[in-house]
């Protein structure tokens, strides 16, 4: 795991550092007023005060025993044949060392109380809102409905783009090929998935070859991303567990951009 490891941690640290906790969140959803819905699998690991996070697809970890986790020394862990145990155990390992909410190149924005789908609103707005205005046509790899249609409120011009291929909410056809989605595209918006399957280096080495910025919303991996804003990444929302579908009550994502002053 390559990009997916960007910082070099100090071995001391991650050598005292243990795995306390780790849980499986199962989870479908299908938002009223909307015609379809949508399920997610994510393994979650805590690292003293922080839960790490990683998206897996359904049935993909029914096999991990997750008392093998817990006691287990972060070193170790990083090292695990599991790509989605290496990345919710070096994302929890970071965010343990500085908090989302204390990161110096950071804004916290409140998501508010309300109804699965106006939380996926206003989420998806602020989310949008780091796509950088020039770019018109905008990748979306990872497909969201909400963020499709926040991107079209701003005037872009989403292509979506997801393994699993299939219809958006509107009946447009989704791309299964990255590479397709990103050719002639002024901009991508990707999902943190794409650190669990494998599939970040390539999409960032394109955007690094076509000069595109590359903005990512993450759920999975979300303070492994953090370390890339500047370089691989040009903005990020990290939203670090519990996330906003898990309840009616307030939650909170953090925007990060190399600029500060970019931050919408």
């Amino acid at each position: 795991m390559r990009a997916a490891d960007p910082a070099h941690p100090d071995e001391a640290r991650v050598d005292n550092a243990t795995a306390s906790v780790a849980f499986m969140t199962v989870q479908s959803a299908h938002h009223a007023g909307r015609s379809a819905g949508y399920r997610n699998s994510v393994l979650s690991v805590r690292v003293g005060s922080a839960v790490g996070s990683c998206a897996v697809e359904p049935g993909e970890l029914d096999s991990l025993a997750m008392h093998d986790l817990v006691g287990s020394a972060v070193a170790d862990l990083l090292a695990h044949p599991e790509p989605a145990v290496r990345v919710a155990v070096l994302d929890a390992y970071l965010a343990s060392l500085t908090p989302h909410d204390e990161h110096p190149r950071s804004r916290t924005v409140h998501v508010p109380p309300g109804t699965s789908l106006s939380k996926s609103m206003t989420r998806a707005r602020a989310v949008a809102g780091l796509v950088p205005p020039a770019g018109g046509r905008v990748a979306v790899i990872g497909v969201v409905n909400s963020l499709l249609a926040a991107l079209r409120e701003r005037g872009l011009r989403p292509v979506p783009c997801d393994l699993k291929g299939g219809r958006t909410e509107w009946g447009e056809p989704i791309v299964r090929d990255h590479r397709e989605a990103i050719a002639g595209s002024q901009a991508v918006l990707a999902s943190g998935m794409v650190l669990g399957n494998g599939t970040f280096d390539e999409i960032a080495g394109l955007c690094r070859e076509r000069g595109l910025p590359l903005v990512m919303f993450a759920q999975t991996g979300s303070a492994v991303l953090r370390e890339m804003v500047g370089t691989e990444v040009h903005a990020l929302s990290a939203e670090p567990y519990p996330f906003f579908w898990l309840t009616g009550g307030h939650t909170e994502i953090h925007l990060h951009t190399a600029d500060p002053g970019e931050l919408p």
